[in-house]
């Protein structure tokens, strides 16, 4: 299993229109996605792009809002009233064989493979499995979005 690049850092946010407004009037984004529901995972996502260098795309900054009191980051909002970093996104080129290695390492896998916002495979890992990190690992999307 080989580590690909930090696709995106999720930030759990209490208002979608808010965290958009901020990126964009404060922190002067210019490339941010329509927000979109994905109610199988229970929140609303939007993507804050940042800029890349010599022509690569830059990481993106994964903004989460709870669709409802049973999302499961919705209880991070109560704990966390502000919002603040919820995760951190690696790219793998096999999805499954990075599966395989995790477990084979030991490493506890929250929940079943499945399809994440980019519209490839994704799985997360336990925080306590990675530095105190809630960590996502993804295929590498063959289009970036």
């Amino acid at each position: 299993m080989k580590l690909g690049r930090l696709n995106h850092v999720g930030v759990a946010v209490p208002s979608m229109q808010d965290a958009i407004a901020y990126y964009r009037d404060v922190l002067g984004a210019d490339v941010i996605t329509e927000p979109f529901d994905m109610p199988e995972q229970g929140v609303k996502v939007a993507f804050v792009h940042t800029p890349g260098e010599q022509g690569t795309s830059g990481t993106q900054i994964e903004l989460i809002e709870p669709l409802g009191a049973d999302s499961p980051i919705a209880s991070f909002i109560v704990k966390n009233p502000a919002g603040g970093q919820h995760h951190l996104c690696y790219e793998v080129a096999d999805i499954a064989e990075a599966r395989a290695w995790f477990e084979g390492q030991g490493k506890r896998i929250l929940g079943p493979t499945r399809i994440g916002a980019h519209g490839t495979p994704i799985f997360f890992l336990h925080p306590k499995d990675m530095l105190g990190q809630l960590t996502e690992i993804m295929e590498t999307p063959r289009e970036q979005h």
